[in-house]
């Protein structure tokens, strides 16, 4: 059993680097850098709305709304671009996210009602006003040119989306791990009742948490827009699997309390570095999300059986015990 408990442990390191090397063996010249930043820049998309997942499902929540976010501030930051200009569009578009991110907190903690249930029916509502407003046809953006220098690409790896994304997972690793709002969302994840007792505002928390969810997914879906130079209601509809699964992979667990940025990051890298490899090999999206699927189902059983059997044990599972930066403390 210990055996299972290390591999749950640093499943994280053990799956990704499964994951380069069989990447590399069947994909010719895989770890080029081309290639590399190529799947950084990918994986970046699925990672700025896994951050905002990361810490919804930290604090218990879950939010299935995403890819439809993604899709509906896109489009926003396209059509407005002829009115208002590029910048002032892509601005817009982000609050259109954030207010969809907070839609869906009001909702969830005015109602009292399940995070699964509810952002499943806005999800549905999202995508469908994305639909009308477009008339389910994909708009073109102003500028081509500013899409091709967002997808520069700078010392050889990094795009300004790839970039971005590292510099808030660190910044999010370090609110986690060093802020006591931070420490909060894993209280409130692990004992929503206990934390209220404790003085800690688990309404508030868990309604913030979803309009991060919201920007951040918004915030994505506008760097998409950009870069494609185009909006369409059809993009982000198969992101929520993969952004569930990346932040699965990374450590987070869907009943909450548990949770890390760096183990999110290594999700995303994974599930990143997955996709390229299978659309190298021309394998078909439906394909792609199987694997996923299965990813995530193999997951959640090996985390069920080492919670299960700590608590045979009597004990907490070394898993929780003994790594800090899982829960949210100090390396």
């Amino acid at each position: 059993m210990r055996l299972l408990v290390l591999a749950s442990r640093y499943r994280v390191v053990i799956i990704l680097g499964l994951t380069l090397v069989a990447s590399a063996l069947l994909v010719p010249g895989y770890l080029s850098a081309s290639t590399l930043s190529l799947g950084l820049d990918r994986a970046a998309t699925i990672g700025l709305i896994a951050i905002g997942l990361t810490v919804l499902l930290i604090s218990g929540q879950i939010d299935l709304s995403g890819g439809a976010v993604f899709a509906l501030a896109g489009i926003v930051s396209v059509i407005l671009q002829r009115e208002i200009g590029i910048l002032p569009a892509a601005i817009v578009a982000i609050l259109a996210g954030t207010l969809a991110g907070a839609i869906n907190g009001a909702l969830v903690v005015g109602l009292k009602v399940n995070s699964l249930v509810l952002t499943l029916a806005t999800m549905l509502i999202f995508r469908s006003l994305a639909h009308w407003i477009t008339n389910s046809q994909p708009v073109s953006g102003t500028d081509i040119m500013l899409s091709l220098a967002l997808a520069k690409i700078y010392l050889d790896v990094f795009t300004i989306r790839s970039a971005l994304f590292i510099i808030l997972i660190v910044l999010l690793h370090f609110w986690l791990t060093r802020t006591i709002p931070g420490r909060n969302v894993f209280a409130v994840g692990s004992n929503p009742a206990a934390a209220k007792e404790s003085g800690i505002a688990s309404d508030r928390i868990v309604f913030l948490g979803f309009v991060f969810a919201g920007t951040l997914a918004g915030l994505a879906g506008v760097l998409q827009s950009l870069v494609t130079n185009t909006g369409s209601p059809v993009f982000g509809s198969e992101l929520t699997v993969a952004v569930i699964a990346a932040v699965v992979v990374g450590g987070t667990r869907l009943e909450g309390g548990r949770g890390s940025a760096l183990g999110t990051l290594g999700g995303v890298l994974t599930i990143g570095s997955l996709t390229i490899a299978m659309e190298f090999q021309s394998v078909p999206a439906y394909v792609q999300q199987v694997v996923s699927g299965l990813i995530l189902i193999l997951l959640v059983m090996l985390d069920r059986a080492v919670t299960t059997t700590g608590r045979a044990q009597g004990t907490r599972p070394a898993l929780v015990r003994d790594n800090p930066i899982t829960q949210g403390g100090k390396a």
